[in-house]
């Protein structure tokens, strides 16, 4: 399992980690497909995970969830944590997870790694919390 905090964009990520739902988004059509966003956690960073499908109604806030060989990649030019065709995503539990919102992974700037052009590094932080969901305080 990893934390959100050690993961990192690529082309091919196989990411198994855990969080929970802190905030979740309206749901929109994307073609005759439903998606939506939602701001998720561990106790190490913060997400923004995008849902395809059944996984809008599946999963609400509070919603610890377990996600195996998914993806953390750009779409639209956002970075999200998504499962992706090969991913999964479950529900394990409900409301009790220790988290934090910063940093929110996908508020990053990511550039290519100079010795390595496959590897992304951390350049900047765009935002220090989400700007998709803002903190309500």
């Amino acid at each position: 399992m990893q934390s959100l905090k050690e993961i990192v964009p690529a082309a091919s990520n196989n990411i198994n980690t855990k969080f929970i739902v802190l905030e979740k988004g309206r749901i929109a059509l994307e073609g005759k497909q439903k998606m939506c966003l939602a701001l998720v956690a561990d106790e190490t960073a913060a997400v923004h995970f995008q849902m395809w499908g059944d996984e809008c109604d599946a999963f609400e806030t509070g919603d610890i969830i377990r996600l195996e060989n998914s993806i953390f990649s750009y779409n639209r030019n956002n970075l999200l944590l998504r499962a992706g065709k090969r991913g999964k995503a479950e529900k394990v539990g409900e409301f009790t997870m220790a988290f934090v919102e910063t940093p929110n992974m996908s508020e990053i700037r990511w550039v290519p790694d100079p010795s390595n052009s496959k590897i992304y590094v951390p350049e900047a932080v765009i935002s220090p919390c989400s700007r998709v969901f803002p903190p309500m305080h």
